[in-house]
C-alpha cells in the first residue's frame, strides 16, 4: 500500500473509531469529503479492505457497515452482538464456538474460509430501559 493510501486508511480508521455505531463506506466518504470534496468511493473501499485485512476493522455483513476492532489487529473471528434499538455493536471472542463450528462443518466435508456470526437483539442498557428498571 502506498504512503498516500496508508494516510487515507489512518483517516478512515479514525472516523470509524469515533463512532459508537457501525458506519457505512458512504458515511465515511461523506465525512472525508468535508476535507477532500473530490474523494472517490474507491479510495474509501480500498482503505476499508486494507483495514479489514489487517484486523483493525470488522465488516458487519448484515448492515453493510464497519466497526473498529475492540482488540486492534487480531485475526480471528468474533461474535458481533448488534442492538436493534441503539445500534451499538459488541464484539466477543469465542474460540470454542468457532472451533466446534469448523469441526461440525468438517464432518460434512466442508471447509470454511471465514466465519461471520452476527446476533441481533437488545443490549443490556436498552433491555434495562425496555424493562423499566
Amino acid at each position: 500500500m502506498s504512503k498516500k493510501n496508508e494516510t487515507w486508511a489512518e483517516k478512515v480508521l479514525g472516523i470509524i473509531r469515533q463512532r459508537d455505531q457501525p458506519v457505512s463506506a458512504y458515511g465515511v466518504l461523506e465525512e472525508l469529503r468535508s476535507e477532500s470534496p473530490k474523494m472517490a468511493p474507491t479510495t474509501v473501499y480500498r482503505a476499508l479492505k486494507s483495514l479489514t485485512e489487517k484486523g483493525s476493522v470488522h465488516r458487519i455483513e448484515s448492515l453493510n457497515a464497519y466497526v473498529a476492532c475492540s482488540d486492534d489487529g487480531h485475526h480471528h473471528p468474533s461474535i458481533m452482538s448488534i442492538c436493534g434499538d441503539c445500534g451499538s455493536v459488541d464484539e466477543r471472542d469465542a474460540p470454542a464456538v468457532f472451533s466446534h463450528l469448523s469441526s461440525a462443518l468438517g464432518e460434512a466435508g466442508f471447509t470454511a474460509d471465514h466465519h461471520v456470526i452476527e446476533v441481533h437483539g437488545l443490549c443490556a442498557d436498552c433491555k434495562e430501559t425496555e424493562d423499566g428498571i
